[in-house]
């Protein structure tokens, strides 16, 4: 018997730690090549990944919930001597599967997903004995939190894969025996650790970092520290825009219609659709508008991006923001273009203002709080309309407060009388 190291992948995109959510084997345990074997979180996402060597569990390097360094020790297989020889041809040669990434030592890196391996019928073992193949970190997700044992799960996918239809299948017979609300944790969360505090006899708590939340943390710090943000905000009367997303149930959103608006309100402001380049002392203008949406998913704040909104209608539009939000709600969203202005719907939150973080290196986030009831003066009189509050950031180094008053006026204006913006793009 030899003994494997397999060292944590390099998970691309820039990527240099990932933290241990869940082992998906145990010491002991008979693995083959490409089996997922732990469960770790990025900065990008939760991923799945597998091992490149068959054989017995001997040693996990590392406990869930702490952080290893891409080139780390993450696992090492005692296999045959032969059966080490399994470690991929495409891995030694560099092929770079982002995904995955071990044995990425030289080579060009290249975006090409492997598919599953087909695996005959034959050789599935019974279920009481395989090893449960899943493919999707999301179907180990739902199994794992509706308490779905995927080993007695049949699997209905090619080659033998459990898909998430055959957890939903697995869940609907078990409905009766779910798990009360009361139900602890899954094994995923860390487990806040309580310390005595000297003096009052209370205690605290401390939750570690995800590798996710040291990203924003990082991002958000590095905004503030280097940004020169300042504030402006305005109410507007959304009662025609509200009456004609009412008028036309099947149409698109309302979101749709202000994303919209906030494209033109670019194109004619494109010093706001930029960056800086503080090294040349430039600011860079973009030619397209790819429109970061602010979505909290199921790991935090993401900031997902509609790719060349400044060519979509608003039916194109509608379409988008909800695929890329649907996304992002399921951990769905990785590697993809970034934004170049982000436009955030906090008035899903039922709060009606903020004065947000500039998502850096973008130079200005507009926001939008709950429309409401309030009462409104229109042509002398006081009567019920629906209003919004619309907040603006921007980085005081690419304009002054004319430009960001014009940009939000253009918005606005479009909002109070949507058929004439519309007739106008």
């Amino acid at each position: 018997m030899s003994d494997q190291t397999f060292l944590l992948p390099d998970l691309g995109e820039g990527l240099t730690e990932a933290e241990v959510v869940r082992w998906l084997v145990q010491e002991g345990d008979t693995v083959a090549v490409d089996q997922p074997v732990v469960e770790v979180e990025t900065a990008k996402s939760l991923v799945e990944v597998p091992t490149p060597y068959a054989g017995r569990v001997a040693v996990r390097h590392a406990a869930e919930g702490a952080t290893v360094d891409v080139g780390r020790p993450l696992l090492t297989v005692a296999a045959p001597a032969p059966a080490a020889e399994t470690y991929r041809e495409e891995e030694r040669a560099g092929s770079g599967n982002v995904l995955i990434g071990y044995g990425t030592s030289g080579g060009a890196v290249t975006s090409r997903r492997r598919r599953p391996r087909a695996r005959p019928a034959a050789a599935v073992a019974p279920a009481s004995h395989r090893v449960p193949l899943v493919v999707s970190p999301l179907v180990r997700r739902l199994a794992r939190e509706g308490g779905v044992d995927l080993s007695a799960v049949e699997p209905t996918g090619p080659g033998g894969v459990i898909v998430r239809s055959d957890v939903e299948r697995a869940l609907t017979r078990s409905a009766p025996a779910a798990a009360p609300a009361s139900a602890p944790a899954p094994a995923s969360a860390p487990a806040p650790v309580a310390v005595p505090v000297a003096g009052d006899g209370a205690g605290e708590r401390r939750v570690p970092l995800s590798g996710f939340r040291k990203a924003v943390s990082a991002a958000l710090t590095r905004s503030r520290a280097e940004i020169p943000e300042a504030t402006v905000w305005v109410d507007v009367d959304a009662t025609a825009l509200w009456q004609l997303r009412q008028g036309s149930p099947d149409g698109p959103g309302l979101l749709a219609y202000i994303a919209r608006f906030v494209v033109a309100g670019l194109r004619q402001y494109p010093m706001l659709n930029a960056r800086v380049d503080t090294e040349r002392q430039e600011i860079v203008e973009f030619d397209r508008i790819n429109l970061g949406l602010a979505v909290q998913g199921e790991r935090g704040l993401v900031v997902p991006a509609v790719l060349g909104a400044g060519t979509m209608t608003t039916g194109q539009l509608d379409a988008e923001i909800r695929r890329v939000t649907a996304d992002a709600r399921a951990g769905r969203v990785s590697g993809q273009e970034a934004g170049t202005f982000t436009l955030n719907n906090y008035g899903g939150f039922r709060v009606d203002g903020s004065a947000a973080i500039i998502n850096h290196p973008q130079v200005a986030i507009l926001g939008f709080g709950r429309i409401m009831d309030r009462p409104w003066v229109v042509d002398g009189e006081l009567c019920v309309r629906k209003i919004t509050q619309m907040s603006f950031v921007f980085d005081h180094r690419v304009c002054d407060g004319g430009t960001a008053a014009g940009f939000m006026r253009s918005v606005a204006d479009a909002i109070e009388d949507p058929a004439s913006a519309i007739a106008r793009l």
